[in-house]
């Protein structure tokens, strides 16, 4: 009976909405997570990939498939502005690219990836959940100094995003745009 009762209330702690003072963890669709695999802050393109749907900008990717790395680093300026580097960048449909994400800022960022309206749902969800913490294999949230991955298949072309949306951040300018090419019929 002790079993069933502890096995009862850690069921219902963990599907419970998070209290004040911890950090919820959801996914950009807001629901809940758990938090496996969070601690390290790294790479979303491991073994739980076929855990998670296929997205407009493409799919979780595997180190051993990437085509290519992308280095990204996350900072503010001294006026006041965040921002990634680089801000822009070009992938050719079908290319897995390994983005090594590096926190040179002062303050904790994170570097998701999503179409548009994909950054404005997360974006709001942030605002109202403002320490929520992710698992989503198209983001990666770092601490000043940290570095992480996100291994990611463009498998659409079309034009989509990256942001950090800790409230404030995406306002300040820490948003950056992916152009995804189409192949060619020829290749």
């Amino acid at each position: 009976m002790k079993t069933y009762l502890l096995t009862t209330a850690l069921i219902l702690a963990l599907s419970a909405p998070a209290v004040a003072g911890g950090k919820p963890e959801a996914s950009h669709d807001g629901a809940a997570k758990s938090d496996h695999g969070h601690a390290e802050k790294s790479s979303h393109g491991h073994a739980d990939n076929e855990h998670h749907d296929e997205m407009a900008i493409g799919k979780p990717g595997t180190r051993a498939d990437a085509d290519r790395m992308v280095k990204i680093v996350m900072r503010e300026t001294s006026d006041g502005d965040m921002i990634f580097e680089p801000q822009r960048l070009k992938i050719k449909e079908g290319e897995t690219v390994r983005f090594l994400v590096r926190n040179a800022g002062e303050l904790e960022h994170e570097f998701v990836l999503d179409d548009h309206h994909g950054v404005m749902k997360h974006k709001a969800l942030m605002e109202k959940f403002p320490e929520m913490e992710h698992d989503d294999p198209n983001s990666v949230r770092l601490d000043p100094g940290e570095n992480g991955e996100v291994v990611w298949a463009f498998i659409n072309a079309g034009s989509f995003e990256f942001a950090c949306l800790i409230p404030g951040h995406y306002a300040a300018g820490m948003k950056g745009d992916i152009s995804v090419t189409a192949q060619s019929a020829s290749n």
